[in-house]
């Protein structure tokens, strides 16, 4: 069957192969090549629909926009056919992006414009909680991670997209990547049309976006670049409850959607969240950008904040008790670090000494003797030797296991530079440690707690972490050759430049981890990983 698009003909379905609409006679096939398949969608500026084109080998298939003016006065018609060349511009600009569909064509015919797209096979982000229900909190996170580069792609090029929404992001059946379509409403900042008020009612009043997901300021006709990023704060919402924003009470003070009661979620992405959702454009993220980077905190932000601040420390306390704590979690991770660097600067001037008792007696004595334990620089971390109160350089404290255990229920978190190589720490509870560049070559990790975990710059190669917790572990630069991670749980790890050449991934759980295809290419993997993006099987291989 074939479609006419003639908006006046009576009967548009005709048999496909038809020269001429059997009912009104009009020309089937548009621009000589087109043959309409079936409608997509129908508004008051025009239509969409699914098409043919017919010359090319299989007649592969298209998306046709046609625009239709609501008057035929030669000002409205000079002013659509400008805006139309401005918008196939805008797509051609933009359309070399990988999930952004390629526009193909573009033409007039008599007082109508036509847009012809690459066709997405897929379904929408909408038809998938429709089919399977509300997305987990990792499932959204990792839509974003994928999401908010193609907007930072979008704004960088100075377009605004305003009808960002579930129904407009399709997940390509081909490789599972998101693609935002549905580019009619698109605002090009570079050369913005002047216009008076009645010719922007005319053409432009239909592309304000969708009401619930368009912010007020683009209602009003004066969109920005962070109008897209509070229409995917909104997508989120939906993503999570499944519930449209028309179907949430909003705050009638403020305006804002009270999506709060309706979504479980951590409080550090609640915050991202609201954020996202500020009504006010001065308080909301500004850019996609540092979206990204408020996202890139969570992973370990718990394990930071219990491992640099698990004891008072004099200096930083001094330093910062008179100032007001900051509010956001991006300024509360920067005066953590802070506090860090000004802690290490006076431990370094001070050199305390901390005295523990262990034994040392592998006969199985009672023997004890004193061993001391300070803070090393990072240079005497590197090179495996550790500053004394002294003065001297040695070797790295050593714990045993069950001191180590005890030392951390007594609530001891601060585990920085101790040497566990070869150790034996299977099945220990040490959830929340800072273990940063801390050694634990060879070591049997087997089945510990090590979730919100500090490992940054730690040296795990060959350890044995096989079904070990490392949830929300931060892993950024830690050298996990040949580790066995099999059947591990990193589930929102941090695994930036983290080196897992030879690393046997086998079962892991890598589900929101923060990790790059070229790193999993580099592992060994089987048929039960499950990628970042929840998907289960050894596409780059098996060990």
């Amino acid at each position: 069957m074939a479609l006419c698009v003639n908006p006046d003909c009576k009967n548009t379905e005709n048999p496909s192969g038809r020269e001429t609409c059997q009912f009104c006679g009009s020309e089937m096939l548009l621009n000589g090549r087109y043959e309409i398949v079936r409608s997509l969608g129908q508004g008051g500026f025009g239509a969409t629909f699914l098409a043919r084109n017919t010359p090319l080998p299989g007649k592969p298939y298209c998306v046709i926009k046609q625009l239709r003016p609501n008057s035929t006065a030669p000002n409205v018609l000079r002013m659509a056919r400008d805006l139309f060349k401005r918008e196939a511009a805008t797509l051609g600009k933009i359309g070399s992006h990988p999930q952004i569909p390629t526009l193909m064509d573009y033409f007039e015919d008599a007082t109508e414009f036509y847009l012809v797209q690459e066709f997405i096979k897929g379904l929408t982000l909408h038809q998938e909680v429709k089919r399977q229900g509300p997305f987990s909190e990792a499932g959204v996170k990792q839509l974003l991670s994928e999401l908010m580069p193609m907007m930072e792609y979008l704004h960088n090029h100075q377009v605004i997209h305003r009808d960002v929404k579930p129904a407009n992001i399709i997940r390509r059946a081909q490789d599972r990547k998101l693609v935002m379509i549905d580019f009619g409403a698109v605002k090009d900042k570079v050369n913005p049309i002047s216009a008076t008020a009645s010719e922007q009612t005319a053409l432009t009043s239909y592309a304000i976006g969708t009401p619930g997901y368009a912010p007020p300021e683009q209602m009003a006709m004066r969109p920005v670049y962070s109008s897209d990023i509070y229409a995917v704060g909104v997508t989120c919402i939906y993503l999570l409850t499944a519930k449209s924003p028309k179907d949430m009470n909003y705050n009638p003070a403020t305006g804002e959607i009270m999506w709060q009661n309706y979504v479980h979620v951590s409080d550090h992405f609640a915050e991202v969240l609201r954020k996202m959702l500020e009504v006010s454009v001065k308080h909301r993220y500004q850019s996609a950008k540092e979206v990204l980077q408020a996202m890139k905190l969570e992973p370990y932000m718990d394990s930071l904040n219990q491992g640099m601040m698990s004891k008072p420390i004099r200096n930083s306390l001094e330093l910062t008790e008179d100032i007001p704590q900051p509010s956001s979690p991006s300024a509360r991770m920067a005066q953590q670090i802070r506090a860090r660097k000004q802690s290490r600067q006076g431990k370094l001037g001070q050199r305390p000494d901390f005295t523990q008792m262990r034994s040392t007696n592998t006969t199985g004595g009672a023997r004890s003797q004193p061993s001391t334990y300070s803070s090393m620089t990072s240079q005497s971390r590197r090179t495996g030797n550790f500053t004394t109160s002294g003065g001297r350089t040695g070797q790295p404290q050593r714990l045993h296991p069950q001191e180590l255990q005890k030392r951390y229920d007594r609530g001891d978190r601060d585990f920085t530079g101790v040497d566990f190589r070869a150790s034996n720490l299977q099945r220990l509870g040490l959830s929340g440690s800072n273990f940063h560049e801390t050694n634990f070559s060879g070591a049997n990790l087997q089945g510990a707690n090590l979730s919100n975990t500090d490992f940054g710059h730690a040296g795990l190669s060959q350890a044995r972490l096989k079904d070990a917790s490392l949830v929300k572990a931060y892993l950024s630069h830690a050298n996990l050759q040949e580790a066995d991670l099999r059947g591990a749980n990193l589930s929102n790890a941090y695994l930036s430049n983290a080196n897992l050449r030879g690393a046997n991934l086998g079962g892991a759980n890598l589900t929101g981890a923060k990790v790059t295809d070229e790193q999993l290419a580099l592992a060994k993997l089987s048929w039960n990983t499950i990628f970042p993006n929840g998907r289960r099987g050894g596409i780059f291989g098996s060990p």
